[in-house]
């Protein structure tokens, strides 16, 4: 089975950086009259499409259930169902979104740090 975490870390690295430009825009429009927050759907669809245990499936038949393919999960934009509206019907609550802001500074830099240790792996049995 080959091994799938590159592609989950590359997929992982896109969706925090669409998250970083989703939140940046709700921030930008904290005071746009009738703006809906948006947040990134993503960790969700990716549990699905591993498992409940967190390891990929894999199909050794064509007749056997397996789990998704991880390579097809995608991050999304959906609207937020955050019921909190200002006067104006504005749904950004800026404390949620600087909250946000920092879990994905720290969520992106432990991809970054995980992807640096796979390909330090690498080049070492590259080198060896």
């Amino acid at each position: 089975m080959p091994d799938q975490s590159y592609q989950i870390i590359k997929t992982a690295l896109d969706a925090s950086s669409l998250r970083q430009k989703t939140i940046s825009s709700n921030i930008a429009n904290v005071n746009t009259p009738g703006y809906k927050a948006q947040k990134v759907r993503f960790e969700e669809e990716l549990q699905r499409a591993m498992g409940k245990n967190g390891l990929a499936l894999e199909n050794t038949h064509a007749a056997h259930l397996g789990g998704g393919d991880v390579s097809q999960v995608k991050p999304q934009v959906v609207t937020s169902s955050s019921h909190t509206m200002n006067d104006e019907g504005n749904s950004v609550d800026i404390d949620r979104e600087m909250v946000d802001l920092a879990a994905n500074e720290i969520y992106y830099s432990a991809l970054i740090e995980q992807l640096n240790r796979k390909l330090g792996s690498l080049n070492y049995v590259i080198n060896r």
